[in-house]
């Protein structure tokens, strides 16, 4: 069995629909089916979401809202005239828009674009419509209660054996509906392929999988064929766009792959992610992402190695502030704590005070405008001298390299560089480790 998660690009309107049906009775083995609200249609349109939340913020504040409603009326009306579908929702859009008139809440009017699209696609397709409130469940705290989800979800996926499940929410105790924060579709689609035990989680977008390095930075990049938990997790810290934590945890623990496919392309293999990969790569590396933004404090003091709790009373002076750090490379008497600049400046002046009064260096300095870039991959652990193809590459291309931090797990390098030298060092990292293979 496979669970299969369409995005809202993916269900957009008739056209992508169709779409979706082909590629799901393609195999026999998709049978069950997570979808999202409808997305945007081109990149002047609404996403549907979007327009109910907009909706549901006037109806909140009295003001009325009849107008806004008849355009998210229209998306589905659409779509149903154009699959020629045999069902009405104006039974469905009365419901809504008394409960927005009664304050139903914005995680009930958000919930709705799922709702509705996964009763026209269930209709569509012929599988069972699941409603999520009715299997899905959060605890008083609002948070996602796998213990008394998985047993109900299990045996209502049982029965079915082909269904359809809206994205995004579930029910609190109170039978109130609750959306999940981040990533919402991604993260219900997570959880029905653990609760049915499937193989493997389908994960179809508008993107054939990842991309070794973000392709605003680096021309047409090479795309990741194969990519661990571990890996992909090093990128999401840095700034690549990949799946929400939330929405990878249900499936890593049950030990389920997730693949990242495009509905638009689907004989695209696109990127499996999976707990533990054979070194099979064509590349060393598996991912580049980076971020800017950050300042360095750095510490320099005669004899710091031999002084017992120096970077403890470094850390308690972060602390007494409530500021976390990103790393912090060091050498015999000196230090360097490298914090995001957004956090650090509005403190910055306490925090100095309070390292000197705590440690007494002899130079204390900050530095802004430092951008961090991670290089992630699991043949650098088989792979001699990746550290000098690094620094070869960042010293050709004229970047001077400000900090670098090799992780204990050995797939990852982090550099540090100053941010007009992001891009470029970026390109000279894809180029000696991917350009130079292709």
């Amino acid at each position: 069995m496979k669970t299969v998660k369409f995005g809202g690009s993916s269900m957009a309107d008739a056209i992508q629909f169709s779409k979706v049906r082909d590629i799901v009775l393609a195999d026999e083995k998709r049978r069950i089916v997570v979808v999202s609200a409808p997305g945007k249609r081109d990149k002047n349109d609404s996403k549907v979401t979007d327009m109910l939340y907009d909706c549901y913020a006037k109806a909140a504040r009295g003001i009325p809202f009849a107008d806004e409603f008849a355009a998210i009326e229209e998306r589905y009306n659409a779509i149903i005239r154009d699959l020629n579908l045999d069902i009405s929702l104006d039974e469905e859009f009365e419901n809504i828009k008394d409960a927005f008139a009664h304050r139903a809440g914005r995680d009930y009017a958000a919930s709705r674009g799922e709702y509705l699209n996964g009763l026209l696609f269930a209709k569509y397709i012929g599988f069972e419509f699941i409603e999520p409130a009715s299997c899905i469940f959060f605890n008083d705290n609002g948070v996602f209660d796998p213990d008394a989800t998985y047993p109900v979800l299990s045996e209502r996926l049982k029965k079915a054996g082909r269904a359809v499940i809206p994205g995004f929410y579930g029910a609190m105790p109170n039978d109130t509906i609750k959306t999940f924060s981040r990533g919402g579709s991604d993260i219900t689609g997570s959880i029905a392929a653990r609760a049915s035990g499937s193989e493997i989680y389908e994960n179809w977008t508008d993107v054939s999988g990842f991309l070794v390095a973000d392709p605003r930075i680096v021309e047409n990049p090479e795309p990741i064929e194969t990519i661990t938990y571990k890996e992909l997790r090093e990128l999401s810290y840095m700034g690549a766009g990949v799946l929400h934590e939330e929405a990878i945890f249900p499936v890593r623990t049950a030990g389920i792959p997730i693949n990242i496919r495009n509905t638009n392309k689907p004989s695209d293999k696109g990127t499996l992610i999976v707990d533990e990969a054979k070194d099979g790569s064509r590349f060393t590396i598996t991912g580049i992402a980076g971020k800017k933004g950050f300042s360095v404090i750095n510490i320099e003091k005669d004899l710091m190695n031999a002084e017992i709790g120096f970077g403890r009373n470094v850390l308690r002076a972060l602390e007494k502030s409530n500021l976390s750090f990103e790393h912090m490379p060091s050498g015999v008497d000196t230090m360097s704590v490298i914090i995001s600049t957004d956090a650090l400046k509005p403190k910055q002046t306490d925090v100095i005070d309070e390292i000197r009064e705590r440690v007494h260096p002899d130079v204390l300095t900050v530095e802004d405008n430092l951008a961090l870039i991670a290089v992630v991959g699991r043949g650098m652990k088989r792979t001699r001298g990746t550290a000098g193809r690094i620094f070869s590459a960042l010293a050709h291309a004229n970047v001077n390299v400000k900090m670098i931090d090799q992780g204990s797990s050995e797939i990852n390098v982090i550099i540090g560089v100053a941010e007009d030298d992001f891009e470029t060092a970026v390109n000279a990292v894809y180029d000696i480790f991917v350009k130079t293979v292709v």
